[in-house]
């Protein structure tokens, strides 16, 4: 699934230019002129990476960075600000204000789509086409493939999807509502019950490899991924 990625910068020049590389590449652009239009089109959807000019008009791109980092809906979102302060010390400032990367103007768009891989690989892993394997179990998603102790396994687009977001953070236990804002996407609203139903047929599907008790219920509290 591609990657959601604000871009916020108020030159068109260079916004138009980033958005249509990160097209090009397969990822989705949401254009953004100013902070205010930004917390608009978050509060919408959340996208998976903010490109962030720290210069915009009104409220300042590290201001709107602190005031993400500071909603619990929004503080795990990655940012990389984008930004002709090339200082140490407005570095710093960026990066203490909870930037995940701060890349100075003018730069190249192979760095920065590199600098967007290394962060999404770090904070978001499920968002990646890097291929995973996890116990015998391997899901390639640019080929959308799984395999299971080397047998194909065939799966619907959502246990595709969950079976990625399991296998990139396995060993925790996820509650309903956080699957759904995690995979479905918190702009979409549908009943919790509905995970079950996508859970047991995750559960069918991976029965043919025999790895179907990785997918573990824990009472009271949500889904874990765990081969323990």
């Amino acid at each position: 699934m591609p990657a959601s990625i604000l871009v916020v910068e108020d030159e068109r020049a260079i916004q138009e230019l980033i958005a249509i590389n990160l097209e090009q590449s397969g990822q989705r652009a949401v254009r953004a002129d100013s902070a205010e239009q930004a917390l608009e089109l978050i509060q919408t959807e959340l996208p998976d990476l903010i490109l962030l000019d720290w210069m915009l008009p009104g409220q300042s791109g590290l201001e709107l960075a602190r005031r993400l980092r500071g909603d619990a809906r929004t503080k795990a979102l990655p940012i990389i600000m984008l930004t002709a302060r090339g200082e140490e010390a407005d570095k710093l400032r960026g990066l203490e204000t909870g930037a995940d990367d701060y890349i100075t103007k003018p730069f190249s768009l192979r760095e920065l789509q590199a600098r967007i891989k290394a962060v999404l690989r770090r904070r978001a892993p499920e968002i990646t086409d890097d291929v995973i394997e996890y116990h015998g179990l391997k899901l390639d998603p640019a080929s959308h493939r799984v395999t299971g102790r080397g047998k194909d396994l065939t799966m619907g687009p959502t246990e595709f999807r969950l079976l990625h977001f399991f296998l990139t953070h396995p060993e925790r236990v996820y509650t309903r509502t956080q699957l759904l804002d995690h995979v479905w996407g918190d702009h979409v609203f549908i009943e919790e019950r509905t995970v079950d139903v996508h859970i047991r047929r995750l559960r069918a599907a991976l029965t043919k490899s025999g790895q179907q008790t990785f997918v573990q219920t824990i009472r009271g509290s949500g889904y874990r991924f765990s081969k323990a």
